[in-house]
């Protein structure tokens, strides 16, 4: 009897233990699923292209400017006296002349500044993810805009300029300021605007785009080169011609989502990669609930992004052809590259994981 009674005991432990263990699997299904912020899609990640060159090292021979004074430089540019701006993640608008000097020359402060481009007028425009976008110039800061259509711009990306004063810009994200979080829904929230200075007017180009990332102009400006990170591709939008207004596919199926996009003195694009997912990890984006999973639980992003884990650069023809491509295959000597701007005849490379600029001479390359 007392055998009989120790194993009526034991089936009701092992019972409530279950409904326990039970419990807690359905409470914590229903925290990830509660508190999720994304609502997600699948997202297909690109085949190996015969388009794609093959893996070099080339990034590895990249000289550091600038080492230990830059913040995660993410895009650079060069005024027409030849100062390199640049914008860090501490809040600085920091500039390179031509003798050699760094100089901080404006503090704007916050963390969000990234995409920059030089105006006609003197002074340079700024992307702020807070604030929208800005000028700024020898008599200071001012906003350009940071409203379309009623509401708020919140992730201002990449701009540029063109000859007669318009401004086009890259909103990367309506919904996120995480870029990741973008990328597990894998639902197309970014933009393409534009704005009218004589008119102070913004207006959206284009909507629904998969986190809406660089701009370029064509030489003759007469189409914008839009990048796309998630879907790696980009996008030629027509400003001139029959075709104006229309969009159609500059480049796809790229070995990395396209950052930023930059015009070659040639009329060719660099277009730097970054690498979306860890090899191994590719199936995350296969599933709903590990989306999810990911998403109530940042800390494990660093496991699946794998943008801090190698750098590539592309230089695509004007009729979308890669030309060539340049990398550092492990992130040995930079890595997480998000811009690559050629100027006198040098490779100038923003990073949003480095404390430098990285400058690649592409005559020995």
């Amino acid at each position: 009897m007392a055998g009989n009674n120790a194993f009526g005991n034991l089936n009701i432990c092992m019972r409530t233990s279950s409904t326990v263990i039970l419990a807690c699997i359905l409470a914590s299904a229903l925290q990830i699923f509660l508190f999720s912020p994304i609502s997600p899609d699948l997202l297909q990640l690109p085949q190996p292209s015969s388009a794609a060159l093959l893996t070099n090292k080339k990034l590895q021979e990249v000289a550091k400017i600038g080492e230990g004074l830059l913040d995660k430089p993410e895009d650079v540019c060069f005024d027409g006296e030849g100062i390199l701006y640049t914008a860090t993640r501490d809040g600085w608008i920091k500039r390179l002349h031509r003798n050699g000097s760094w100089e901080d020359w404006r503090l704007i402060g916050g963390g969000s500044l990234i995409g920059v481009t030089p105006t006609r007028t003197g002074g340079i425009i700024v992307c702020d993810i807070e604030k929208g976008l800005l000028k700024v110039g020898e008599d200071g800061v001012s906003i350009l805009t940071s409203h379309v259509n009623g509401s708020k711009i919140k992730f201002a990306n990449d701009v540029i300029e063109a000859a007669d004063g318009s401004v086009y810009f890259s909103v990367a994200s309506t919904e996120f300021v995480n870029w990741y979080l973008d990328v597990l829904e894998a639902k197309p929230h970014g933009q393409l605007l534009k704005y009218d200075p004589l008119l102070n007017e913004t207006s959206i180009l284009l909507d629904n785009l998969a986190f809406a990332n660089g701009v370029a102009l064509s030489q003759d400006e007469d189409f914008l080169v839009v990048c796309e990170t998630w879907k790696f591709r980009c996008l030629k939008y027509w400003l001139e011609g029959e075709r104006k207004g229309r969009t159609e596919t500059f480049i796809d199926n790229l070995p990395g989502g396209p950052d930023n996009v930059n015009l070659a003195p040639d009329g060719s694009f660099w277009i730097a990669l970054i690498k979306v997912t860890s090899d191994g990890f590719e199936f995350v984006h296969t599933s709903k609930a590990l989306k999810h999973l990911l998403a109530t639980f940042p800390k494990l992003f660093q496991l699946v992004k794998g943008s801090h884990k190698k750098a590539s650069v592309v230089k695509v023809a004007a009729d979308g052809k890669i030309i060539d491509k340049f990398d550092d295959p492990n992130g040995k000597v930079i890595s997480f590259v998000t811009s690559a701007l050629e100027f006198e005849d040098y490779l100038y490379l923003g990073s949003l994981n480095t404390n430098f600029i990285g400058i690649l001479p592409l005559k020995a390359a």
